[in-house]
């Protein structure tokens, strides 16, 4: 037990403290403050306090649990809305009303709801079992087995191992080895700032599909992958992140809102138990996990939230899935380190920052991966993670020492946002490092003319751009008609492919085999252009065709019909081109009359 000397906002210093160590979680004053201790001086303990410290003052008590914070991991905890440390938003509501009392405490698996648990047939009374390993599991949801693992650091003969209904708290099993007998619950605990450990880490070939055209075709991110998001304010990190989190090829999604407005974090909360699942039809939901940790929570808590979403998507990606968890955002969560570093008087690094700041990014990063985990099962976490450089400088250490560590960039443009493109990714500026391990999976699955259409259609808007420059020099007028035919189609892959509307019912989502179709359709129109051209039709005829408006409407056609309409499609571009052919020729004969 010991006593307060100093406050300091959320860093609060405490003596006699012998004994504790590094990331204990402590309770600090009469309130009974969640906080943990982030360095040791003698017997001083320093501590990031994860509430409001208003009301505290020295002399008060402190008392250390003696364990670092943990994350409560078990069935229950899909479905659900925690803060930043794992506490269940609604039942605090039930308790302190609108607002967040001090000291409230809230378990975050309800311990009183029942669980149908099914034992694993493989798995005899009286046999080995080690960490990891798969004793069972409940159907939590109608699609989505929720496994029971052995926790960490547990190994021996397994007894009493039966199937029936029982709340997480309740023994399922006992485990012994020696003269130690250990109760297993539905419930296990796993420290937040320590990864999850497993047997072998691979190389991801496997793309993370998300429904949004310029990120799957131009720069996806690998399953197991990470990918940054930077852009200033007003550019659409979050429209994006949400986008990812409705429609990514996931079975699971964590949603950490780390230091958002609240209003944005509102829209979230609304709008998530209302979308469905495109893939079972049912609640998102269901498969989702929310992290909400507005700017206007305790600056600590938002440190901690980043940790306590990264393990709950490791405790998933254990029972074999693969889970997407997005960051948003990683510039918040070191707006508040740099808080906390301040107040310990560490000798600050660039614009402020801990000196720490690069290490902690590329250990949380590194984190993500596809894996196979200690009881064999294959499973991934894919990071996305939201960076806001002020004014968009991505020079700033923030976005540099992530880009330092992530494989996918996309760079959103905030005069994209402002000419009402969206996403607001900037095709010249974005990359993606995955595109060599992901090609076999593209060509297996959409085939090698799909990626020789990505290819050609990054060629043609790069020298869109190039053309751009000399048009403003010049005028468009100046140009050849190839050129001008270079210019149209540049404009047709931004305006008709890359633009994407996230509130229009079928525009929001675009299945691969629909973003193939419309990205052939559109260098189909280019190769007839460049035949039309190449027979002495001026590029101003073809700028006119009707056929234009079809190839612009496909995005708005349902995946049912997109064969259908693919066809149609390439009739009329032929019709088309014929009669305009046709009525060149007529023009030339009588001329030559």
């Amino acid at each position: 037990m010991g006593v307060i000397e100093r406050i300091s906002g959320p860093l609060v210093v405490a003596n006699e403290m012998l004994g504790t160590r590094m990331y204990d979680v402590v309770r600090v004053g009469q309130l009974g403050l969640i906080g943990e201790i982030i360095q040791l001086r003698g017997d001083k303990a320093i501590i990031q306090v994860y509430e409001d410290t208003t009301g505290i003052s020295p002399g008060e008590p402190v008392e250390s649990s003696g364990v670092p914070l943990m994350a409560e991991l078990g069935p229950g905890i899909l479905n659900n809305v925690y803060d930043g440390i794992q506490r269940p938003l609604e039942v605090i509501r039930s308790k302190s009303g609108a607002f967040i009392g001090k000291g409230i405490n809230a378990d975050a698996l309800d311990r009183k709801k029942k669980w149908r648990f099914f034992a694993e047939s493989k798995v005899k009374n009286g046999s080995t079992v080690s960490s990891g390993d798969i004793i069972g599991y409940v159907q939590e949801t109608e699609h989505l087995k929720h496994y029971i693992m052995v926790p960490y650091g547990t190994e021996g003969k397994i007894s009493g191992l039966k199937s029936g209904s029982f709340s997480v708290d309740q023994a399922i099993a006992k485990v012994t080895k020696g003269s130690k007998t250990t109760n297993i619950t539905m419930m296990q605990k796993r420290p937040v700032r320590r990864s999850s450990p497993f047997k072998t880490k691979f190389r991801s070939e496997e793309p993370l599909l998300t429904g949004q055209r310029v990120l799957d075709t131009f720069f996806p991110v690998a399953k197991g992958g990470s990918a940054a998001v930077p852009g200033p304010f007003g550019s659409g990190k979050t429209v994006i992140q949400q986008q990812i989190a409705k429609f990514a090829d996931a079975d699971i999604v964590v949603y950490v809102g780390c230091g958002e407005r609240g209003n944005e974090m509102t829209d979230v909360l609304v709008e998530f138990p209302e979308l469905v699942d495109p893939k079972t039809k049912r609640p998102l939901m269901e498969r989702t996990v929310l992290v909400a940790n507005t700017s206007n929570m305790p600056v600590a808590a938002r440190e901690a939230s980043i940790y306590t979403g990264i393990t709950i998507a490791e405790y998933f990606r254990d029972m074999g899935y693969s889970v997407a968890i997005m960051a948003d955002s990683t510039s918040r969560w070191a707006e508040a380190m740099r808080e906390i570093s301040a107040r310990l008087e560490e000798m600050p690094g660039e614009e402020g920052y801990p000196a720490y700041l690069p290490k902690r990014l590329a250990e949380y990063y590194e984190r993500s991966g596809k894996v196979e985990s200690l009881n064999g099962a294959i499973g991934s976490v894919t990071i996305i993670g939201a960076v806001s450089p002020a004014g968009g400088d991505i020079s700033e250490p923030v976005s540099q020492g992530t880009l330092r560590v992530v494989k996918t960039f996309w760079a959103l443009d905030v005069a994209l946002a402002s000419a009402r493109h969206y996403p607001s990714v900037n095709w010249l500026n974005s990359y993606s490092l995955y595109l060599d391990a992901l090609k076999d999976w593209y060509v297996k699955n959409a085939g090698e003319s799909f990626v020789n259409d990505r290819i050609s259609a990054m060629k043609l808007l790069q020298r869109e751009a190039e053309l751009k420059d000399i048009v403003q020099l010049v005028g468009a007028d100046a140009l050849p008609d190839n050129e001008k035919v270079v210019l149209e189609i540049g404009r047709m892959i931004r305006e008709d492919f890359l633009r994407q509307n996230a509130y229009d019912e079928i525009d929001t989502y675009t299945s691969l085999a629909k973003q193939k179709m419309m990205l052939s359709t559109i260098l189909y129109f280019r190769t007839k252009a460049e035949d039309a051209v190449a027979h002495q039709i001026e590029a101003d005829n073809i700028t006119k065709m009707k056929v234009r408006e079809e190839i612009g409407r496909l995005k708005s056609v349902k995946e049912s019909d997109v064969e259908k309409e693919e066809k149609h499609v390439r009739e009329s571009i032929d019709s088309e081109f014929r009669a305009l052919l046709k009525e060149y020729q007529s023009e030339v004969e009588k001329e030559k009359a």
